[in-house]
């Protein structure tokens, strides 16, 4: 009894690190759309890496348009995205659960929302103390979590990154994969034990959902720590994302064949093929990104219109994969949303994704049973794609108990190089 007591107060003890769950993004509902980060005017997507210290907003829509009121908390995470043992006053200084009060209605459009409009820093949230990885939560007032978004904070002017875009060194994949390598020069930072306490993390087109973490130094020389990698860095190079932009809405454009106005305006996108088994061809794109435009509008965030955009994929049906719209408009999520359904009338796959007004990049995507995504599978896979790749490197210095960015580096696999 007395042995099976002691095991009951150890697991109570070593519970928060046994049971530690990495966070998780929860979507928002079918009626929260357009989520946003902005800084220095410049808008935001996927995982947004925002410059420390200074201001940024958030902004998204709600299609229901009754001015609902919604909440916002603010929560601080380790590298890896495991709950910090800081406290919320080691993070933050103010009060968040606060409601939002910077509410806009749309004007002169057929799908009517209200606009929402969070500024950081504010007078309840006066200052976010450390750098590093944080989640926006976003709850009604019956107190439900409506969606959970991630952003990252970083330092700048601490050290330089340097890196490179290489192709693959195996030859089965050379002329599909790309391989990122870099260099950490700390300056005059003190790095203390780097392959333990610094950690780092490589986004293509800043999809957190492809990222590759935690690679250590090979070696250093001096105050630089080199990072050669092959296989270990190498992403799929993927291929350009197609795109669409109805920045004037009753007209169509190029990659929009017509546009019916029923309830909302519906928009048809020509058919699309598959890419698989094509020759690579360059076509300009914002790496997954989305920008809300309306031509005739002042103010794009309460004018810009909701469209219904209609997709067509020409192709045998795919067995035991389900295939989706993929992009940056709602973080690379995958759900009913997305899915498109085979058609034999249109002897491909067919859906309809609601979209505010604007240019948008998006791609065709398989998922399989276990939820594993391919971005190859129907675009193909080439080196020569342009991907743009960020590096962030994350220290936590002995006697920390929280991991700080103290550099962030970039490159383009414009420039990659045998």
């Amino acid at each position: 009894m007395i042995i099976k007591k002691a095991f009951f107060y150890l697991a109570l003890v070593l519970s928060p690190y046994v049971i530690a769950q990495k966070a998780i993004e929860m979507t928002p509902p079918d009626y929260i759309k357009t989520i946003q980060f902005e800084q220095n005017g410049t808008n935001l997507n996927g995982i947004p890496i925002l410059e420390f210290e200074n201001s940024f907003e958030i902004n998204f829509d709600d299609i229901v348009g009754d001015e609902a009121f919604y909440y916002y908390k603010i929560k601080y995470y380790n590298f890896d995205w495991t709950p910090t043992q800081l406290s919320r006053n080691e993070y933050l200084d103010g009060i968040d659960n606060i409601r939002i009060q910077d509410t806009e209605n749309s004007l002169n459009s057929l799908q009517i929302y209200t606009h929402y409009r969070v500024r950081f820093p504010n007078r309840n949230v006066t200052r976010l103390k450390k750098s590093g990885n944080y989640i926006f939560e976003l709850y009604n007032d019956d107190e439900e979590l409506m969606f959970s978004k991630k952003f990252i904070l970083y330092e700048r002017n601490r050290i330089s990154i340097q890196a490179e875009v290489k192709r693959s060194r195996s030859i089965q994949y050379i002329n599909q994969k790309q391989n990122v390598q870099f260099i950490i020069d700390s300056n005059d930072f003190m790095i203390i034990n780097p392959q333990k306490n610094l950690k780092t993390i490589i986004f293509q087109n800043q999809n957190l959902r492809t990222s590759i973490d935690n690679l250590k130094p090979q070696y250093n020389i001096g105050n630089q720590y080199v990072y050669k990698y092959n296989e270990e860095s190498s992403f799929w190079g993927s291929n350009e994302y197609w795109n669409f932009d109805n920045k004037e809405i009753r007209n169509a454009t190029v990659n929009i064949s017509h546009i019916e106005l029923k309830d909302i305006y519906h928009n048809y996108l020509y058919p699309h093929r598959p890419r698989k088994n094509t020759t690579y061809t360059y076509n300009p794109d914002v790496n997954g990104n989305f920008v809300i435009r309306n031509l005739t509008a002042t103010n794009n965030d309460v004018e810009a219109e909701y469209a219904w955009l209609h997709f067509t994929l020409v192709t045998p049906k795919i067995k035991d994969k389900e295939v989706h719209i993929y992009g940056g408009f709602n973080n690379y999520t995958t759900d009913t949303s997305t899915l498109l359904k085979y058609n034999p009338v249109a002897r491909g796959y067919t859906g309809q994704v609601l979209l505010k007004q604007g240019f948008h990049n998006f791609k065709y995507v398989t998922k399989d049973v276990n939820g594993v995504i391919n971005e190859g599978a129907i675009s193909g896979n080439f080196d020569k794609t342009e991907n743009e790749y960020i590096i962030l490197a994350y220290y936590r210095g002995p006697g920390d108990r929280f991991d700080r960015i103290i550099g962030v580096g970039s490159t383009n696999s414009a420039n990659i190089t045998n």
